[in-house]
Parts: structure tokens; C-alpha cells; sequence
């Protein structure tokens, strides 16, 4: 398989998360999920993986067995990532999810001058193990090998000088898309009420997304499509 190759199709069933595959221990969740919302029977096909690229067939018990050859998939390289500014409700969940299923490798939540929302260090560390669930899950959706990482609530500042950081701005033209960073690239996405003028004002690359307004979450989304194209050559 070559790097950012997925699992293969669904013909295997399910897939889940394991620490182990020498020593499959299905979390209660996961076990829960399977039996009693998927309807899975003894005898049926699952995969296990580690999230860290490895992968195997295997048939449901309650200690499932091994059925098939063990693989392994390359991480993905280059690595792409989005860093986006703090929304309100259950959106920022929303963005970790469908950057997970499109493949992105580095989530990065951070607060922009004109985030209105702005979590305190208990409500950081809270937030940050649920979208880490959230990432999870989804990779068991989209069957993906590799867990991106979420990493924790950060400023602008910090955010600002990743490897390959573009600012995505509406009328931004700085850089098209075949115009990226070849190693790699991580797109800024700010919050409702858009970058600050201090931000803008940072020395690096601008994107445009869409000639329209973007909703905040729309934009991170857009912004992990436009990346994950990149790097398949489109």
C-alpha cells in the first residue's frame, strides 16, 4: 500500500480500535457499538487496527481471532493539517470529524483576536480528550489506518509559524492550490468574526477558499478538502 493508502473496503466489516492486535481487547464502547447497534454475530468478519497503520482481518468473538495477513499502511506523507479558531456549540466536533474522514493529519484548535469562544485550562483539557473521541470514532467510520493528531487549544502566535502555515482569507491570492508547500502544508482558518487586522498582517502565504463567506466550520472543512487534494496530486 503506499502512504495514505485507507483500509480496504467495507467487504471485511466493521473496523475497530485496538492497542494490541497480538492481544485484541475491545473497549466496552466499541464492543457495545458493534453487538448491539451493528448487529454483529460471532463468526462475522471485522477488522482490528492500531491506528498507528497497522491492520488485520479478523472473525467477532469474544476474543476475536486472527483470519487474514497483518498489513501495514504508510503514514501519510507529506503530512497536511488545519488550524482553526474556537466555534460555538458542537460545530468544532463537526470540523474534527470531517477533517478526520478527508484524511487531514494535524488538527489544530486555537484562539484568534475575535474568537468569542474561549475555553479556560479545565475546559481546554475537558474539550481536547472529546474531540480526541471524536477523531477516533471517525476513523473507525472511515476506516482510516493512521489517528490524526488533535492537539491542544493554542494561540494565533503559535499556530502562525507551523511548517507550511497559509492564511485562508476571502480574496486571498497570495498562493493557488498547485501552489502549495510540496512538504507539507497547514491552513489558518479563522473565526466568525474573521482574522484580525493583526493577522492579517503576519508574514505568511494567503489562500481563498471560495469567492463567497464561508461559515467557520464550512472554511475548515474546505480547507482539509483543498489540502488532501493537494497532496493527491489534484
Amino acid at each position: 500500500m503506499r502512504a495514505g493508502d485507507p483500509l480496504s473496503d467495507g467487504s471485511h466489516g466493521p473496523h475497530v480500535l485496538v492497542a494490541d492486535l497480538d492481544h485484541p481487547d475491545i473497549a466496552n464502547d466499541d464492543r457495545h457499538h458493534l453487538e448491539r447497534v451493528l448487529r454483529i454475530r460471532a463468526g462475522d468478519p471485522v477488522t482490528l487496527g492500531d491506528g498507528h497503520g497497522n491492520w488485520q482481518p479478523f472473525r467477532w468473538a469474544p476474543v476475536p481471532e486472527a483470519v487474514g495477513e497483518r498489513r501495514h499502511v504508510l503514514a501519510p506523507n507529506p503530512r497536511i493539517g488545519v488550524a482553526f479558531a474556537l466555534i460555538k456549540g458542537g460545530r468544532p466536533e463537526l470540523v474534527v470529524q470531517k477533517l478526520t474522514e478527508l484524511g487531514v493529519d494535524d488538527i489544530h484548535p486555537f484562539i484568534a483576536a475575535r474568537s468569542v469562544v474561549r475555553w479556560d485550562e479545565t475546559k481546554a483539557a475537558r474539550n481536547a480528550e472529546r474531540l480526541a473521541r471524536v477523531a477516533r470514532e471517525a476513523v473507525l467510520q472511515c476506516r482510516r489506518a493512521w489517528i490524526p493528531t488533535v492537539h491542544p487549544v493554542a494561540d494565533f502566535a503559535s499556530v502562525s509559524v507551523l511548517p507550511g502555515a497559509v492564511l485562508a482569507d476571502l480574496g486571498g491570492s497570495d498562493v493557488g492550490i498547485a501552489d502549495l508547500p510540496p512538504i507539507g502544508a497547514t491552513a489558518l482558518v479563522g473565526p466568525e468574526g474573521g482574522w484580525a487586522d493583526e493577522e492579517r498582517l503576519v508574514p505568511i502565504p494567503r489562500i481563498s477558499l471560495s469567492d463567497g463567506v464561508l461559515r467557520a466550520e464550512t472554511a475548515a472543512i474546505a480547507a482539509g478538502v483543498v489540502l488532501a487534494a493537494r497532496r493527491r496530486g489534484q
